[in-house]
């Protein structure tokens, strides 16, 4: 009878045997959805996009501590048992009887394993008893160390961390193969219930807990008494909490704090255009970006500390904006087109609006080294005169002469027009080198925006976003090459192949000789123009840039750059509206280029680009911009001679009146010296009356 019943017995569970066993073939120890990782410029890990917060890492990349904790804890006889540890299953059915309640579990680590992966944690004997029989199958197919491994990158540790790599650096910031004895006991002690041993919710469950994967080191033989009573008695300390963007399910934790949120959502973007979400956020990628971490705190700090000092102006005050004033910064490798650092606003949790590489807006006066770069391009030179500044310019709306806020000369050179941002100068020369040109030049400085081709696209009326501005000063900064921005160097999969590699993509845009020739005259404009706040401001190192403040005051820009680094900053509402009165860009937006300039550029040494062969310094004429000749730096004017009583005697008559002479005399200033294209600029003609009635102009 008794074989009858194991006969009936065995028949009856055979279905569930079969079951059980057909679903742990299907069981593989694969990597489970994984976290994608992103590094800094360095190869420094700063970012993480996960659905479920898991990084996985192999057996020996796990410290030793943790695996005998875990073991300790979890499975003590893993190394001996099939699957089912029987000796801890009968001592757990025990534990509940006297407890006439559950109190023990006594899976094992392989039955815990099957639990995560094919069954759901229903507390009835039909699981339990698949889930032993899976255990078994599944030890059949795989060895303890593949099995561990499965496990340590699977158990869930709270606080959205799974997988030891992922809880090790959330909770401790370190690799799993670093962790303490104390912190691996610690991180044991949470598997058992993540939520009722919650490092930062439950401090004193969880040290109690910890305490107990001590005691069990200490009964295995791996901790002495006095050494478990020691490590009791330490205080549990974790690392500060990474930001974890809860809200919404497809952003990742950063273990860079609140450090270049705007320039991971940039980066998000671009990766889920080219990969899919599915493969960013559970795909486990490695993504090699151009972020450098220590310029952008430098670029949050100096936007951050000019908006509090702005909104604290009384002048900006009487404004009464409902809405906050915003401000953006872009910094990056002239040569590579790296982007370095990205603000896209002043608070990244209350607008994920990136306004660097999103919005467009007029540039004002920072758009006109386009335009100058295109006239010297075609064969003006810093010293050619612009004429005819206060005769309106035919528009098909009409004549049309736009205001300056800077000057009203008659006339001025390219650099001193530059430097004093003389719009009605760059009106005029729009004039000469077309609009059209204009628009080409800047295509060809990388603006893609569009532009329209009118008149006033001379004084920046056309929009563009301060990504692209800031990349088109790029070509001044490198010789007339210009680089495409790049944010991602390359993409991995989790396995090290490469899937994706950028390429900087580099063009010439201006002639070499161009280029220098625009760095000197915005290096004016910094030096003494409207850029020159910076100087009193502390930024000492050689640099060019420019400056640019819209009608009204609602946009202001400054781009500027020395030969390493290029950095734009802008400054305006979301809905255009003054930001206050006089609010112009060398008030405003200079003072947070500075401050950003002066911190990143602190290591760096004095640096200047050299003068190209084809570039030569000149003596030219104040007047016309060409050669200065003999009749340049004299005149001629009509003296009467002075004459010397003499005693005479003998005749009466009166001496005759003297008679003028003829008379060259210096010209004060008549000339100065300045950097030309090699045999761009010819002897200058203008002598005689014409030099007389002709306008002065300033210097």
């Amino acid at each position: 009878m008794a074989g009858l019943a194991l006969a009936l017995a065995g028949l009856a569970t055979y279905p569930l045997y079969a079951s059980a066993t057909s679903v742990a073939e299907g069981i593989t120890l694969a990597p489970a959805s994984q976290a994608s990782i992103v590094f800094d410029r360095n190869d420094r890990r700063v970012f993480t996009f996960f659905r479920e917060r898991r990084t996985d890492v192999t057996l020996d990349r796990v410290s030793p501590n943790m695996i005998a904790a875990v073991l300790a804890i979890e499975d003590r006889r893993f190394y001996s048992h099939h699957g089912v540890d029987l000796i801890r299953v009968m001592g757990a059915a025990w534990a509940d009887v006297r407890a006439w309640k559950v109190v023990e579990g006594g899976s094992s680590i392989t039955q815990q394993l099957v639990r995560m992966d094919a069954l759901t944690r229903e507390r009835t004997f039909q699981r339990k008893v698949r889930e032993m029989l899976m255990a078994i199958a599944i030890e059949r197919r795989f060895d303890k160390s593949q099995i561990l491994e499965a496990y340590l990158n699977r158990v869930y540790f709270g606080d959205g961390y799974y997988g030891i790599e992922s809880a090790s650096r959330g909770y401790f910031g370190k690799s799993a193969d670093d962790l303490s004895v104390l912190e691996a006991a610690t991180l044991a002690g949470v598997i058992k219930s993540p939520t009722a041993y919650a490092l930062r919710e439950a401090p004193g469950r969880a040290v109690e807990r910890r305490n107990r994967v001590l005691r069990a080191l200490r009964d295995s033989g791996l901790l002495s008494e006095p050494h478990t009573r020691e490590l009791e008695n330490a205080a549990l300390t974790t690392a500060p909490p990474d930001h974890d963007e809860r809200g919404d399910a497809e952003h990742a934790s950063d273990e860079g704090a609140y450090c270049g949120l705007y320039f991971k959502e940039e980066i998000r973007r671009l990766l889920i255009k080219r990969f899919g979400a599915d493969q960013l956020y559970q795909g486990g990628l490695r993504i090699y970006t151009t972020f450098a971490p220590e310029l952008q705190r430098a670029a949050e700090q100096a936007v951050a500390d000019r908006l509090r000092t702005l909104e604290a102006n009384k002048a900006y005050r009487r404004r009464g904006h409902d809405e906050p004033l915003e401000a953006s910064l872009v910094a990056l490798d002239p040569m590579t087109g790296y982007v370095l650092a990205l603000v896209g606003g002043r608070d990244f949790h209350e607008s994920r609006f990136n306004r660097a590489t999103q919005a467009k807006r007029q540039p004002g006066s920072a758009f006109k080294p386009l335009l100058f770069a295109a006239a010297i391009d075609q064969g003006y030179t810093p010293g050619t005169v612009i004429d005819d500044l206060t005769n309106p310019i035919a528009a098909v709306g009409g004549a049309w002469l736009p205001k300056d806020d800077h000057g009203s000369a008659a006339s001025y050179t390219l650099r001193r027009a530059l430097t004093v941002s003389s719009n009605r100068a760059a009106a005029q020369l729009m004039r000469t080198v077309g609009v059209a040109s204009t628009v080409d030049y800047a295509r060809r400085l990388g603006i893609t925006s569009s532009l329209a081709p009118v008149p006033s696209l001379a004084i920046g009326t056309g929009e563009v976003t301060l990504l692209e501005l800031t990349s088109a000063y790029s070509a001044f900064a490198d010789y007339g090459v210009t680089a495409a921005p790049v944010l991602i160097r390359r993409v991995e999969d989790r396995a090290g192949e490469v899937l994706w590699q950028s390429r900087v993509s580099t063009s010439r845009a201006i002639s070499n000789e161009t280029a220098f020739l625009m760095s000197s005259m915005l290096g004016d404009v910094v030096q003494r123009g409207t850029g020159s706040v910076a100087r009193t401001l502390g930024f000492r190192l050689p640099a060019a840039g420019k400056t640019g403040t819209t009608d009204d005051f609602r946009d202001v820009w400054f781009v500027g750059y020395t030969p390493h680094l290029v950095a734009g900053v802008w400054f305006g509402f979301d809905a255009p509206s003054k930001i206050m009165n006089e609010g112009f860009a060398a008030t405003v937006a200079v003072p947070a280029w500075a401050t950003f300039m002066r911190q990143a550029t602190a290591k760096d040494k004095p640096d200047w680009f050299k003068v190209p062969a084809g570039v030569q310094k000149v003596t030219l004429c104040r007047l016309s911009g060409q050669l200065a000749t003999d009749e340049c730096r004299w005149r001629t004017e009509m003296r009467v001679p002075q004459t010397i009583a003499v005693a005479t005697t003998g005749s009466l008559e009166p001496a005759p009146p003297p008679v003028p002479v003829p008379v060259r005399v210096p010209v004060p200033d008549a000339v100065y010296e300045e950097y030309v294209v090699s045999g761009s600029v010819g002897p200058c003609t203008l002598h005689g009356p014409h030099a007389a009635v002709k306008a002065e102009f300033a210097r």
